[in-house]
């Protein structure tokens, strides 16, 4: 498991605004193909002549650079590996252990450079917030994607989700049924929260799940940060990013993350158990999206149809995340049915908060967060 969400490191970013300020000025690039198709305002396959255009267009480019992608999550070395080998493109993979607002703010810092991010993989607050910033466009199977998880044009789609979980190391503590076991003496300085909830979507749901255990909702995120405020006074909440380092030596061994991660970790470490709290499902999904500003429009393009192929489906599932084309490819009998079969069972009624809740608990956060844990 990788947390994917932590801030950039005060190092890093030095490293990267004095790149970014010595890099050559931001000028008009040359996105037209060999046929004459603009890659850059290209909306579907069928603007470039069809899937065989595109992926020519795509390896002219020869390369695609993606951002806070870790290899361990939800299995994108796999993922990855499987389009470079398919496509014979290079994946620049950078700051794989950056938070979603990171990509953001790398794609307007080295925007007009080669380095900048082609690709987005983010948080739902953080995609909301910068909608501007994506190029509009459908992949193949867009339409079986339901409405509910895509831009009705194609400027953020939904690619993987899963529940929001508390994972724990049960030869450390003991076993955890609800959000509220979590405030017992027997978890001082050992609950971990995967991130910043105003910066990273993993927290975000994270207190968002605390939100509804403690008589919140999708409205009313306050007792969620009341909880961690709370947590933090008992002396059993840790400011540490968790990460598969972390887990394996014992640093946090209690993380509210993602199932799928949880899944991650338990591979590492035999006595790691993962629960979804039933008085507290929150499901999600990470948005995809392709930077209007793309040094590579083409190979974004071919990133996204890969990804909600089949085959790029079936790589997420692989992972434990489940993906978004997931029931209508168990329905055409194109998913990896034993697979999807292995997918933990969840009960409860689960939470998946709009667009509009969301950007209102992001604003809670903003106000409120860095109070109640200091």
């Amino acid at each position: 498991m990788n947390t994917r969400k932590t801030l950039v490191s005060l190092a890093a970013m030095a490293t990267l605004f004095s790149a970014a300020a010595c890099a050559a000025p931001e000028k008009e690039k040359d996105t037209t193909t060999e046929s004459g198709v603009d890659s850059a305002t290209a909306t579907s396959a069928e603007d470039f002549g069809g899937m065989d255009e595109l992926v020519k267009a795509a390896q002219d480019e020869g390369e695609l650079n993606v951002i806070a992608l870790p290899p361990d999550w939800a299995n994108y070395a796999e993922v990855i590996s499987t389009f470079e080998d398919k496509y014979d493109i290079k994946v620049n993979s950078d700051q794989p252990d950056a938070a979603s607002q990171d990509e953001i703010n790398a794609a307007n810092d080295l925007k007009g450079t080669d380095r900048a991010p082609d690709v987005f993989d983010l948080g739902q607050s953080v995609a909301l917030a910068n909608t501007d910033m994506f190029a509009p466009y459908q992949v193949e199977t867009f339409d079986e994607i339901p409405d509910e998880f895509k831009d009705a044009d194609g400027t953020w789609v939904n690619d993987y989700g899963g529940y929001m979980s508390i994972g724990y190391d049960s030869a450390v503590v003991p076993d955890i049924t609800s959000v509220a076991d979590l405030l017992k003496p027997e978890f001082k300085g050992k609950v971990a929260l995967n991130g910043d909830p105003t910066q990273a979507g993993a927290a975000f749901s994270g207190v968002m799940m605390a939100a509804i255990a403690n008589g919140g909702s999708a409205d009313d995120i306050a007792p969620g940060v009341d909880f961690f405020s709370e947590l933090k006074k008992a002396g059993n909440f840790l400011t540490v990013d968790p990460e598969s380092a972390t887990i394996e030596q014992g640093t946090t061994p209690v993380v509210i993350d993602w199932d799928y991660l949880g899944a991650a970790a338990a591979a590492n470490v035999d006595t790691w158990k993962t629960v979804v709290p039933e008085e507290a499902v929150v499901a999600g999904y990470y948005y995809q999206a392709i930077n209007a500003d793309a040094p590579h429009p083409a190979a974004a393009r071919l990133w996204q149809e890969f990804l909600y192929s089949d085959e790029g489906q079936n790589l997420w599932l692989k992972g434990g995340a489940r993906p978004v084309r997931g029931d209508a490819m168990a329905e055409a009998g194109t998913i990896d049915a034993d697979l999807w079969d292995a997918l933990p069972e969840v009960t409860g009624d689960p939470v998946i908060p709009t667009d509009d809740q969301t950007v209102k608990a992001g604003e809670y956060l903003a106000a409120n967060w860095s109070k109640a844990i200091r």
